[in-house]
């Protein structure tokens, strides 16, 4: 078993301590469209009572998003992403929410606005490449920052991703983006990585990246975002599962869970823990909070 890195981002809102256990990052998207949960959460009150359960399941930090990035998705504008995630942000504040936010976007007006609402840190899916204000924010805010490998972009990243070695690429990636961040007045070593499953790759390429988790740990923080993700579906073979025995072992999957996928997204969850992941994002978070605290007890 890989074993984490110990080390200690500060944010405002508590520290993010790892080495000890994985971490678990809660998903919640405002949005209409996302592929798993579109539209449940896009009316603030429903968001702001789903990320408080998320984190009296367990959720050491939540990602608020308000843009989905499902392939084939449309890009949303910074003023609307605004609209939908700053009344949830100021909502999860005033109602007392302690633990870190994550602001889910690849706009560094948005990321802004969030932080300036209370978030702590910044999960950008284009690796800081898309919005070139976004140096400029992360070198000023001095925040934790998710960089994540993409190739192409949402609307078209599925259309026949190519490679010639998906690990050895992506980890060149991440030491290029590191560089770059030195370069431009930020310390790498508030980065976090995220492999991008499902991002601009075969279902080949993300089992891959999966079996070669530990040859990503140690250099940076790693986090892994595989939740409900269609390739596994395609390795469930696209038949719901049944979750009778999950739910004796773990508890109800929650009126959430998307239980076809709940086999395979805790397996993920539990190969992930074990190979050194240091976050994992997910939708199921008290079963993933139990996965991880079973097996790193």
């Amino acid at each position: 078993m890989s074993l984490p890195m110990h080390r200690t981002l500060e944010t405002r809102h508590g520290p993010l301590c790892f080495g000890q256990r994985c971490l678990i990052m809660g998903i919640l998207n405002v949005t209409p469209d996302s592929f798993s949960d579109g539209g449940r959460f896009l009316e603030p009150a429903a968001a702001i009572e789903h990320g408080l359960r998320m984190a009296a399941d367990g959720a050491d930090l939540i990602d608020v998003g308000g843009e989905s990035t499902r392939p084939g998705s449309r890009a949303v504008g910074a003023v609307e992403q605004i609209e939908r995630v700053l009344p949830v942000i100021r909502g999860l504040r005033a109602a007392g929410l302690t633990i870190p936010i994550s602001i889910d976007t690849q706009s560094a007006q948005v990321a802004r606005v969030a932080l300036d609402a209370g978030a702590d840190l910044v999960n950008d899916i284009s690796g800081v490449r898309h919005d070139p204000q976004m140096v400029d924010l992360l070198r000023e805010s001095r925040v934790p920052f998710v960089v994540m490998h993409m190739q192409g972009r949402p609307e078209t990243m599925q259309d026949r991703p190519c490679y010639k070695d998906v690990v050895a690429e992506v980890a060149a990636f991440f030491e290029e983006r590191a560089v770059a961040m030195e370069a431009a007045g930020i310390d790498s070593g508030r980065m976090i990585i995220d492999p991008g499953i499902g991002f601009g790759k075969t279902l080949e390429h993300n089992m891959l990246l999966l079996h070669s988790l530990p040859k990503f740990v140690g250099r940076f923080l790693l986090m892994i975002g595989h939740s409900r993700k269609r390739f596994l579906r395609q390795l469930l073979g696209n038949v719901p599962l049944q979750p009778q025995a999950i739910k004796q072992v773990i508890g109800s999957a929650g009126e959430d869970s998307d239980t076809s996928l709940l086999a395979g997204n805790l397996a993920v969850v539990l190969h992930a823990a074990l190979s050194g992941a240091d976050i994992i994002r997910v939708h199921d978070v008290l079963e993933s909070r139990k996965i991880v605290d079973a097996v790193q007890c």
